[in-house]
């Protein structure tokens, strides 16, 4: 089964959520705010994502880290801040078993089948 990691209070990840129960996919919710994200759960998704990917840059979480956090990111440093806040994580990350598909857009989930 598919799981689907969002954070309920997002647009998009309700767009995702739509677009798979039209299709009648089963799927499962991760909800990042909610149930949180351990360090075998975050590197299951590096592992098929690159970090500076995953990143969120445009969420509100990311604006609010004070400066120094931003500053010289490479790819330990995006992991810890990742690891400390969950929220980082670009979403909806859809977890197919055979991939990890990043975001939403209308259509994304055209090709998948139940």
């Amino acid at each position: 089964m598919a799981t689907l990691f969002v954070i309920k209070s997002c647009d998009t990840c309700r767009k995702a959520r739509k677009a798979l129960d039209e299709k009648g996919l089963p799927y499962q919710v991760h909800d990042l705010r909610e149930d949180g994200l351990s360090a075998a759960l975050l590197e299951h998704i590096l592992a098929r994502v690159p970090v500076m990917e995953a990143l969120n840059r445009r969420s509100t979480t990311w604006r609010n880290l004070p400066e120094e956090d931003r500053q010289d990111l490479d790819a330990n440093k995006a992991r810890a801040l990742i690891m400390a806040n969950p929220t980082l994580l670009k979403r909806p990350l859809l977890d197919t078993g055979d991939e990890i598909r990043v975001g939403y857009r209308d259509g994304d989930y055209d090709d998948l089948k139940g």
